[in-house]
């Protein structure tokens, strides 16, 4: 009991013990660090897996499998690890839990291996992301005509594609929603789906901060046969991201209140006061705003703010009308001091096409020639506006 011998012995089997158990966690759960070694499944068999973007179903099937061996072979690599250590398996017989852990850490990696291989039989046809595209096809197990696709949405650009962490995955594309996951994908088509977000939860990212993150958790029931229902994790920030790709909007059974971002709070009070502003008006159409290409040009910046002694003053913008009002305020607030939200409304911003500065007093909203002038906004407005701005940050 007393051997300096044994006890240097227990000291070192625990560190190694612990050693490998958070090597394990942070290699089934990869932090940044892990990414950025590309310590992670993805990077370790990169040549093998291919290219996500060319051929999106058969990299995750491919994916998934890499991650089932690779997880399969982390108990018995405890073990070797410890044979290693004390150069023999001494330490292994002469304890019994030991030997019936290595016997089912050998036992492990021979299981997936008869998996994945059942899988590849029949090129892939037999693994569960080939099994789910099937029920989509119009030929029995005809699943790459649907990987096909599939594989051609994802190619485009305007896909919506949310990460939970780095093992979890939400791809929106024109006609699927896919959750991807380290072991498997669940696959939906959205004409089948009906979404119904079930709670959520929130997070305090620090203490000393009054900041805090909203996940909100989302059911996708399918009502194709043989379909079982799955659940989407995500940031409440990426919920209008999702909401504006799906075909089918998000039942909110439960009147879950969902928090707006500073930005989203920021836009609707810049809206407000731009509304109050004096109008410009003209005649003339304009084209599509440059920035989202949707809604039309409607903002006009004009100098009508008061110069302030001992500020940079505002200067006149010539730039013809080629933003829209939604446009315009993501523009301003990502020009501000991000750690001093309360400073946003009385600050200035470059214009985007020219960089003169203007400050919100100046934005205004185009009417068409022959319309009503509006009444000149109120010199205390902005500073009213700033307070509510602050008893909503509050």
């Amino acid at each position: 009991m007393d051997d300096p011998l044994y006890f240097s012995r227990d000291i070192a089997f625990s560190t190694f013990t612990l050693f490998y158990v958070l090597f394990s966690i942070c290699f089934i759960f990869p932090p940044s660090a892990f990414v950025s070694a590309g310590i992670t499944v993805q990077d370790i068999f990169s040549k093998w897996l291919g290219s996500e973007n060319e051929q999106f179903i058969q990299y995750n099937i491919r994916r998934t499998s890499a991650t089932v061996l690779c997880h399969s072979f982390l108990p018995l690599g405890y073990v070797i690890g410890l044979t290693q250590c004390w150069n023999s398996g001494s330490v292994i017989r002469e304890n019994t839990l030991l030997i019936a852990f290595s016997t089912v850490a050998s036992v492990v990696p021979l299981v997936a291996g008869c998996h994945v291989w059942a899988w590849y039989k029949n090129d892939w046809g037999g693994h569960p992301i080939a099994r789910t595209l099937s029920r989509y096809s119009s030929a029995p197990n005809n699943w790459k005509n649907v990987a096909s696709d599939i594989n051609v949405e994802f190619r485009r650009i305007d896909k919506t594609c949310i990460n939970t962490g780095y093992v979890l995955k939400t791809v929106v594309t024109d006609n699927w929603i896919m959750k991807l996951m380290p072991y498997k994908m669940e696959i939906a088509h959205q004409s089948d789906i009906s979404l119904a977000l079930l709670e959520a939860d929130h997070h305090v990212m620090s203490p000393d901060s009054s900041g805090s993150t909203q996940y909100l958790n989302i059911e996708v029931q399918s009502c194709r046969e043989r379909t079982k229902p799955f659940f989407i994790r995500l940031n409440a920030v990426d919920f209008k991201d999702l909401q504006d790709k799906l075909q089918m909007p998000i039942t909110n059974l439960k009147n879950v209140v969902i928090h707006k971002t500073l930005s989203d709070k920021f836009q609707a009070v810049f809206r407000d006061q731009v509304m109050n502003n004096e109008r410009f008006h003209s005649a003339e159409e304009f084209e599509a705003c440059i920035g989202c290409m949707q809604a039309p040009a409607e903002i006009k910046l004009q100098r009508r703010c008061i110069p302030v002694s001992g500020e940079r003053s505002c200067v006149a913008c010539y730039c013809r009308p080629m933003w829209c009002i939604e446009c315009m305020a993501k523009w301003f607030a990502s020009r501000q001091d991000q750690d001093h939200p309360e400073t946003w409304l009385g600050s200035k911003c470059p214009c985007p096409t020219c960089r003169s500065p203007f400050c919100i007093l100046d934005v205004s909203l185009i009417e068409d020639q022959n319309s009503t002038p509006s009444a000149p906004p109120r010199s205390s407005y902005c500073y009213l506006l700033m307070e509510v701005l602050n008893n909503q940050q509050k």
